[in-house]
């Protein structure tokens, strides 16, 4: 299982070393045929749902959908109309994540530069097994994505590349009392309580090492009103909570020539010299290390030990001033909001490059299907379609 962290470092490859890929062209029918598997570099281009559960090609999809929508048996928590309803979005969403590949944008360009018409005649060409609702949902990911800019760090759209938070700011961004390189800087420092510093973390990771994690995360998947709402944080901590993770997060803090004394938060502010982490290097190393941090207190049982240890390194909230906020929360998530009124309201470059997007091109935010546990996608989707409006008003 690949996590989210080498996709991105491996479509960030792709994008600013080798822009221009001579490959051969997908056609359309091979495009909604289940069992074609796209190979790039003479390997298959694999896509996910929850970020980290891997296919290579969409009948290999197939059995997942239908193991998940059999799970739980007998669990009155979950309706028959619940499990088809969870069939038909796990569909679409392992349709898009074919589609809209992070590391291959040739899925994407057949869809697009195709019409609806010749879509759904090559969708009726198929004679390979399909679950019901699968010419639908590729027509519905096509509709979405005719209409829409996917605004993250490698696309190949520079307003949309302007618009993902990992994009640097040469001048840096004041943000409460401090600056950073750019949004992704202050999103991953703030996860951590300003007091907290690097021996805490090696200390937390120490902790972690020695606990067996197998019925931990088997009681997470135990209980589907947990699971279902939480599928991706709860993915996201399987694929974390492991040994060599634990040793890959030690070995960074300690190669990053990072004191024990220094502060956590501190590290990622902008002081003397700017960039001493890029905006991936936050988003891997400081967000995924407060992830896990985080998300083990929110999802531990109340007399786990291990909420003790983790709040007296104030992994219990997020400590902003004299605000503080639950992991998940609203208030928490409202954040992305108030920092975005700084980057597109505040400063006249950004504001032009949002403000620029024709209303009618809805602005996205999709990464194989990796949601995000601090602030879902549909909410972070939400609030930036909403400072573009602001922005067109200012």
């Amino acid at each position: 299982m690949k996590s989210l962290a080498r996709l991105l470092r491996a479509a960030l490859l792709v994008s600013f070393f080798c822009p221009t890929l001579h490959a051969q062209n997908i056609t359309i029918q091979a495009l909604v045929t289940p069992s074609t598997v796209i190979t790039k570099d003479g390997k298959p281009v694999k896509f996910a749902l929850h970020g980290f559960i891997e296919f290579e090609s969409l009948s290999e999809l197939f059995p997942y959908i239908h193991s998940q929508a059999r799970r739980w048996p007998g669990n009155s928590a979950v309706s028959e109309a619940e499990r088809q309803q969870l069939t038909r979005e796990l569909l679409r969403r392992g349709i898009e994540s074919r589609v809209v590949s992070m590391t291959d944008e040739r899925p994407f360009e057949t869809l697009f530069t195709h019409t609806e018409d010749e879509l759904r005649r090559a969708l009726a060409q198929v004679t390979e097994p399909t679950p019901a609702g699968y010419a639908e949902a590729f027509v519905a990911v096509q509709q979405k994505w005719k209409h829409a800019i996917n605004c993250w760090s490698a696309a190949p759209s520079i307003p949309a590349r302007v618009l993902s938070n990992w994009y640097p700011i040469a001048e840096g961004i004041p943000l409460y009392g401090a600056t950073y390189d750019s949004t992704e800087h202050y999103w991953q420092a703030v996860k951590y309580h300003p007091d907290t510093t690097v021996a805490d973390l090696n200390a937390l990771l120490s902790t972690f090492e020695q606990q067996s994690w197998t019925p931990w995360l088997a009681r997470l998947d135990a209980d589907p009103n947990l699971y279902l709402p939480n599928a991706y944080a709860i993915e996201f901590l399987r694929s974390n909570l492991k040994p060599d993770r634990f040793r890959w997060f030690r070995d960074q803090l300690t190669t990053r020539n990072l004191r024990s004394s220094e502060r956590a938060r501190t590290a990622q502010q902008r002081t003397a010299a700017p960039f001493r982490f890029t905006a991936f290097e936050e988003k891997v190393l400081w967000g995924d290390l407060a992830d896990v941090f985080h998300l083990v207190y929110t999802f531990s049982l109340p007399d786990d030990p291990l909420r003790s240890v983790l709040a007296r390194s104030r992994f219990d909230a997020i400590y902003l001033g004299d605000r503080k906020m639950p992991f998940i929360s609203e208030d928490f998530r409202s954040l992305m909001l108030e920092i975005w009124h700084v980057k597109y309201l505040q400063m006249p470059r950004f504001r032009e490059v949002i403000s620029s997007i024709p209303i009618e091109v809805r602005l996205e935010h999709f990464l194989n299907d990796g949601d995000s546990p601090d602030i879902p996608i549909p909410i972070y989707v939400g609030y930036l379609n909403q400072i573009r409006d602001l922005a067109r008003q200012h």
